[in-house]
């Protein structure tokens, strides 16, 4: 009996609320009159899209509610309200969705208040009965469980009511779909810029200058080499470094904009090796992707065999393939063979490859430069539909999402937009962060 008290208690708060969201739709009604008649005279067509979006949070309420009654969420399908006046008013009165919401707040003014009123009409009874049901003849309540089956009721004509057609679902899907689109591009245009003053950077504080100071060095020989053939040797030695120096930056900037190692030893190779040059103890695994693409040849991008600085973990070497001591090894396979059976899988896209691989760099990089890890592992999945990416680090975490994440992080999500992808970061303060990037692809 305590029981069925207690869930017709929770059934008549659900129905209390109800009967408020009733009288604001009773509200509603008028303001949707008035809103059709300074709609109808032009100069009030401005309050037609603010109260089309006031009826949809009454409309939202009503689903939250409904899904917290039955435990099922009730979608929502509505055109986005944006852009200028008359793109929105037109948007208000062709949404189906609008609709909808007009028929359910006309229907909830009646089933709303006549369940609720039902409700209390039944309590009295219910209690008599059941008391006496429960108390003398010992058995289950009969009465009071009809009222939650009225709040079920009504929640079920919300549901009926506020879901929206298979056509409307259709047509918001695709607006939204638009507007993500809209936003990707957006967000691919602007990193494309960032990229493009980037690389302008690069190559007129550092090539440039470097060449400047080339051409300076060179003529000074010329001056010098008559008169002091020894200064002009030394001049010329200098020119020669600084022409080394300026090759060295300038296959730098080519690397950002896309590796060589990328194109000859594909994505598994090319991680590999950002692994080896880290700075940090990566392990890598790779799952279905291949070493080098068919007929590839060598690397043509020099990857060094022997540690470049003081603490950098050891690097063992299988033919051209720099790999970190214990990653990215098939258990069992000899000191001198990967798996072979990578040999004969597809490769991704290029874009695909290049933006797996440039999220992979910036992970590690960062994950060197800010976290205090020692450790990391990469891993790199070939799925049916997908390439996924996962970047660990035993750093302090503390890492940001959003936007002010840092230009690394922001650049990373935009790359990965731009081709549909998703990037998930977690990075909880005490570590350890990982960044998961699952990138659409057609093999």
């Amino acid at each position: 009996m305590r029981d069925a008290i207690r869930e017709s208690g929770r059934a008549s708060l659900h129905l209390l609320s109800g009967a408020a969201i009733a009288l604001l739709c009773y509200l509603m009604i008028g303001v949707a009159l008035f809103t059709a008649f300074l709609t109808a005279t032009v100069i009030g067509a401005g309050v037609l899209p603010e109260s089309v979006l006031l009826l949809r949070r009454l409309a939202g309420w009503e689903r939250r509610r409904t899904a917290a009654r039955t435990g099922t969420p009730v979608p929502e399908a509505y055109l986005p309200l944006e852009g200028p006046l008359p793109a929105r008013v037109r948007t208000a009165v062709t949404d189906p969705g609008t609709g909808r919401d007009l028929v359910w707040a006309a229907a909830q003014l009646l089933y709303g208040m006549g369940v609720w009123f039902a409700s209390l009409v039944l309590w009295a009874p219910a209690l008599l009965v059941d008391g006496v049901v429960t108390g003398l003849a010992g058995r289950r309540p009969v009465a009071l469980p009809l009222i939650g089956r009225l709040a079920d009721l009504g929640a079920e004509w919300s549901r009926a009511l506020l879901t929206p057609t298979p056509a409307a679902a259709r047509a918001a899907a695709l607006a939204a779909r638009v507007e993500e689109l809209t936003a990707t591009r957006a967000g691919a245009i602007a990193a494309h810029g960032a990229e493009l003053r980037r690389i302008e950077r690069d190559l007129h504080d550092g090539t440039q200058a470097r060449l400047v100071a080339l051409s300076m060095r060179i003529g000074l020989a010329k001056r010098a080499y008559d008169s002091d053939p020894v200064a002009a040797r030394k001049l010329l030695d200098d020119a020669q470094t600084q022409a080394e120096e300026a090759l060295a930056e300038l296959r730098h900037v080519v690397r950002g904009i896309h590796p060589p190692i990328l194109t000859d030893r594909g994505l598994s190779g090319a991680v590999r090796a950002l692994a080896a040059s880290s700075g940090l103890e990566v392990e890598v695994s790779v799952t279905g992707l291949a070493d080098h693409a068919p007929g590839d040849g060598p690397d043509r991008l020099a990857v060094p065999r022997t540690p470049t600085a003081p603490g950098e973990p050891p690097v063992r070497t299988s033919g051209d393939r720099p790999e970190r001591l214990g990653a990215g090894r098939n258990p069992g396979a000899g000191p001198d063979h990967a798996d072979d059976s990578r040999a004969a899988a597809p490769r991704a896209p290029a874009a695909v490859e290049a933006a797996a691989y440039f999220v992979v760099a910036e992970a590690l990089t960062n994950a060197a430069k800010h976290s205090g890890a020692t450790r990391a592992s990469v891993a790199l999945v070939r799925e049916p539909t997908a390439l996924r990416a996962r970047v660990a680090d035993e750093g302090r975490g503390g890492a940001e999402a959003g936007e002010s994440g840092g230009s690394g992080l922001l650049g990373m999500r935009r790359r990965v937009a731009a081709l549909d992808g998703t990037v998930r970061l977690t990075s909880p303060e005490g570590g350890p962060t990982v960044i998961e990037v699952e990138l659409p692809c057609v093999w």
